[in-house]
């Protein structure tokens, strides 16, 4: 059956069309995945499909009676409103229930109540109503969700108004999931949380009763959650019916089938140019108007066939060797007993870490755990309170924050590049080209550029002087899938050493050959990608599963932590 479904819809603001044929449909039960570039039109489509957006054209169908669901802006409440009040609103028709039978057992507990008996039948249609709509598995549905979402107790006994940003969004999302609507529209869910949390949404989405349609940049989630893709461009959405690997494997194998037609069409094109060409010049040669008529019938079945476009598969390359770098010694970094607290709170304790040349090193841990602080101390912005910090011989350094920024936001990419390394305009063109910023975008404005471009920029700028240790803090935060990729190219083709903080599990898996897991204030070290260290987590728990005389399935097949 069809949940929802769009047909040719086309949209503007104002004079701005951000796309148009627009269609696609969704079956009850799918989980779809919504995917294309920053800037394409993804929101946009789930407010149109919540109805809190108007279409210019085509129609929006959905399932007669449906409920829709969606991460919309944050709401404002009162003060007095606890983060619990806002998860317990999703059940306000139970919640009215148990009031109105709360009232009706004060009334039965007075000795002369007139009317008792059809008070008893009152109170028993409302108690039957009450568990109709699991109203006595609502506590347990919220303990279930907000434990998930690591929705502490601290937390959800706190102002709403009071949470941060990220803890406000979990709320919502807790209250959104309570609620269960029959499609679920989700706008990028996995931001503001940490590994093990993503790993808890994933296994709820599957198990979700309802249709979910999400929008995500999280390549792993992808792959983990949905059985569709809809890739959303300009003029058209195209339909991949299975995960993001199938996704990607399938793209590039329609884009071949479609050069392959483009070149055998552009063949026919240019037989049927010198087959016309020919009929003239006999034409002209023999004054026959049977050629010019022949000439004229071509012409007009090539108008028909118009103007093919050539079909353009987006893997432009990175070539990231600018300068050579001046090699460092085997030993780029050592760690030594290192321990660090706030107060009387304590983060690290004895924590030993050794980087070797050309290593590829991802700090992974829940958020708080100390993983930009451990970078802060290798950077040398904070002091470890006992232990040392060791960096090797001819290391240098380059480091690129979660968000990149430059003081000089109203020059160009080519000025501050040019000046920054004091080199002439055709050498950094030269070397601008090389990490795809080419012919008119090196006159944008760096105050202009997408958190993915200023990345790039700041990587371009690193490399080019020379740096052998690269250290990166959530590089992928804010991107979307393109950029991440151009990203994962520019620093596969790096030369030296890599040290990143990330819980981009795809970015991970293509970059990492050791983990460093950061828990219950130590660390420990898994040699091996992504894809290992959730095989070794699996097993792990089944080891410990089958010493403790439990059921061994496996209900989490990548880890329940980092």
């Amino acid at each position: 059956m069809i949940e929802l479904s769009g047909n040719n819809l086309t949209k503007y603001y104002a004079a701005n069309k951000i796309f148009e044929h627009i269609s696609f449909t969704v079956q009850t039960g799918e989980r779809v995945g919504l995917i294309g570039q920053n800037g394409c039109g993804k929101t946009t489509l789930l407010k149109i499909l919540m109805g809190t957006e108007e279409v210019q054209g085509g129609e929006v169908s959905i399932r007669k009676n449906a409920r829709l669901g969606c991460l919309e802006q944050i709401p404002v409440y009162d003060d007095t409103v606890r983060a619990l009040d806002v998860m317990e609103s999703a059940f306000e028709s139970v919640r009215e229930i148990k009031k109105q039978m709360r009232l009706l057992e004060e009334r039965m507990k007075q000795p002369e109540t007139a009317g008792l008996e059809k008070v008893l039948q009152t109170y028993g249609r409302l108690g039957e109503e009450y568990e109709r709509n699991g109203g006595y598995e609502s506590e347990t549905r919220i303990a279930r969700v907000a434990s998930g979402l690591q929705i502490t107790d601290s937390l959800k006994n706190r102002g709403f108004n009071r949470l941060s940003g990220g803890e406000r969004t979990r709320v919502m999302l807790a209250k959104l999931l309570l609620e269960e609507p029959d499609i679920l529209l989700l706008d990028e869910p996995t931001n503001h949380l940490d590994l093990e949390t993503i790993q808890w949404l994933e296994g709820f989405l599957r198990e979700y009763k309802g249709t979910v349609l999400v929008i995500s940049h999280d390549r792993w989630f992808l792959d983990h959650v949905v059985g569709k893709i809809i890739e959303l461009e300009f003029d058209r959405a195209n339909i991949y019916r299975g995960n993001y690997s199938y996704y990607t494997v399938e793209k590039e194998r329609r884009f071949l089938i479609d050069y392959r037609n483009y070149v055998n069409q552009q063949k026919k094109i240019q037989r049927m140019e010198r087959q016309i060409q020919r009929y003239r010049i006999w034409g002209e040669m023999r004054d026959s108007e049977k050629m010019f008529k022949k000439a004229k019938e071509l012409e007009k079945r090539l108008e028909k066939m118009g103007t093919p476009e050539k079909p353009v598969l987006e893997n432009q390359r990175i070539r990231l060797r600018q300068t050579e770098a001046e090699r460092s010694g085997k030993i780029v970094l050592e760690l030594k007993n290192i321990s660090k607290s706030f107060g009387n709170k304590p983060l690290l304790e004895d924590v030993n870490l050794t980087v070797f040349y050309q290593d590829s090193v991802c700090v992974m841990g829940r958020n708080g755990t100390g993983k930009t602080t451990l970078l802060k101390m290798i950077l040398g912005e904070s002091e470890p309170d006992s232990g040392t910090v060791t960096i090797g011989s001819r290391v240098k350094i380059g480091y690129l924050p979660q968000n990149a920024a430059f003081e000089e936001e109203e020059s160009t990419v080519l000025e501050y590049f040019a000046r920054l390394h004091n080199i002439p305009y055709g050498e950094a063109r030269s070397q601008l080209a090389k990490t795809l910023f080419r012919n008119e975008q090196v006159n944008k404005k760096i105050g202009s550029l997408s958190g993915g471009e200023k990345s790039r920029l700041k990587l371009c700028s690193l490399t080019y002087a020379g740096v052998n240790l690269l250290i990166l803090d959530e590089p992928t935060n804010h991107l979307d899938i393109e950029s991440r990729e151009v990203l994962e190219e520019t620093l596969a083709e790096f030369d030296g050493t890599l040290l990143f903080v990330s819980h981009d599990r795809y970015f991970i898996d293509r970059l990492a050959d050791r983990i460093v897991v950061i828990e219950d204030r130590g660390t420990h070290v898994v040699n091996g990608d992504y894809t290992y260290y959730a095989e070794e987590c699996r097993k792990s728990r089944q080891n410990t599963s089958r010493a403790e005389g439990k059921d061994t399935e496996d209900t989490n097949p990548e880890g329940g932590t980092e």
